[in-house]
């Protein structure tokens, strides 16, 4: 997935002394939580770099981070020979045009709501929830729940 405008709601707040910030919503993190215990692994790319990223990528266990990615669709080519997963296996969410080159690719890309318009067009699926605001979270229930795997999911997430 992309970062700013997908986890976060696209604005970047810089402090006097030079750091960004970001928000991150706590459901997406819920949600990839779970996507993890469901055995998938997760991963950012972006085209900007940020240690806020860094960090909240490492809390979340996310299997791949790749910051000030030239090329988006490169670096999904290393993801996925890493992971040894073939590309229409892959889910991407993204918000903008440096986003739509590895929404081709994938065999579920999905735009959040609040996403350019040409993103949009170019997604299989376009979330109702804006970026930052939970559609990660939404992709996840969506996917998982078509895999009929939700409900034991949230169950033993809720058991613990």
């Amino acid at each position: 997935m992309d970062c700013d405008g997908t986890l976060t709601d696209a604005r970047i707040w810089l402090t006097p002394d030079g750091d960004e910030q970001k928000l991150f919503h706590a459901r997406d993190g819920q949600g990839i939580s779970i996507w993890h215990r469901a055995g998938f692994k997760s991963g950012i790319i972006s085209g900007r770099a940020s240690s806020g990223v860094e960090r909240r990528a490492h809390e979340l266990k996310m299997a791949y981070v790749h910051q000030y990615a030239e090329s988006k669709m490169v670096a999904l080519e290393e993801i996925i020979a890493d992971a040894h997963v073939a590309v229409e296996e892959c889910c991407f969410i993204g918000d903008d045009l440096s986003d739509i080159g590895v929404m081709r690719l994938v065999g579920l890309a999905v735009a959040v709501a609040d996403a350019a318009e040409d993103t949009k067009r170019a997604a299989h699926h376009v979330t109702a929830l804006n970026g930052g605001a939970g559609a990660v979270r939404e992709v996840i229930e969506l996917i998982l729940k078509a895999q009929d795997r939700w409900d034991e999911l949230v169950e033993q997430f809720t058991s613990h």
